[in-house]
């Protein structure tokens, strides 16, 4: 478990996660490998997390679902 600590593009505010990574595999993905695959333990908000910086209420925020509209 790895604690990472990313600004969000959409607030501006940093935001901290914790994901079901380690140092070996954050490695294998900083050096090239595709995220899936050299951490595939993680969920799928763990790794746009990593790659982007929006969490979930980023995404929610961004595109609020039909009855949220």
């Amino acid at each position: 478990m790895i604690i990472m600590q990313k600004e969000s593009p959409v607030t501006g505010m940093t935001n901290t996660m914790a994901i079901n990574t380690n140092y070996e595999e954050f490695k294998l993905w900083s050096e090239g490998m595709l995220i899936q695959n050299a951490m595939p333990n993680t969920t799928t908000d763990e790794r746009e997390f990593l790659i982007s910086g929006c969490t979930p209420t980023c995404w929610d925020a961004m595109y609020p679902s039909e009855e949220e509209a």
